[in-house]
């Protein structure tokens, strides 16, 4: 099997950080006003990835909430665990109609070996995306911020990702309804490190709007 080399960790991460900023002013005058962002990480569980559902297309707060409510109720999060909930009790901890189905049939796919999370760290981008996409409620953003935040793989770009794209559009002086092959094209110059320089971007667009983020 070919060996993973698209992986950064928390003793180069600045370095990329530095090297990106020497390389795009417009990245460099986000670390020169707010300093380097934060090593974002999560473990590469089915945890973690359940609290990347909760924060599919809502606020990072709504998104916490309902799962610091889920795990005061049912500690660790495990598939086995969330299969044995009824809806009830996972609207109580503020998931949707949609999130609820979405967190069985990943609990599900991981249950019946369809995903093998275990195997992933040794697996492509692209081979983790083939597995992953067919999940209902796992999509190409999903998929993106777990390579990123657990797997810590360097060349992702999710442009599906709404702060992310009002940060570039804020930090380029982009207009709003700019195409999104256009940001994409940007976004190349940044390879093999989008995933750093999406970091950045992020960390521009919290620290702007004062966002609190839990660890």
């Amino acid at each position: 099997m070919q060996a993973i080399t698209n992986i950064f960790s928390k003793s180069d991460f600045r370095k990329i950080c530095y090297r990106l900023a020497k390389k795009d002013s417009h990245l460099g005058g986000i670390i020169k006003e707010y300093g380097y962002p934060p090593f974002w990480s999560r473990p590469a569980t089915f945890q973690s990835l359940i609290l990347f559902i909760l924060e599919q297309q809502v606020s990072l707060a709504s998104a916490y909430a309902a799962f610091t409510k889920l795990k005061a109720r049912i500690g660790q999060i495990t598939p086995t665990k969330i299969l044995v909930l009824a809806d009830k009790d996972l609207r109580a901890c503020y998931f949707s109609r949609q999130k609820i189905i979405y967190a069985r049939e990943l609990a599900l796919a991981i249950k019946h070996k369809k995903i093998n999370l275990k195997k992933h760290k040794v697996l492509s981008d692209e081979a983790i995306r083939d597995e992953m996409i067919k999940v209902k409620g796992i999509g190409h953003w999903t998929i993106d911020v777990y390579l990123m935040h657990c797997l810590q793989r360097s060349d992702l770009f999710p442009l599906g990702d709404i702060a992310l794209v009002k940060s570039m559009k804020e930090i380029f002086g982009l207009k709003q309804d700019i195409e999104k092959q256009k940001i994409s094209e940007i976004a190349e110059t940044w390879r093999p490190y989008r995933t750093i320089a999406s970091m950045i971007l992020w960390h521009s667009y919290i620290k702007k709007r004062n966002i609190k983020i839990q660890e």
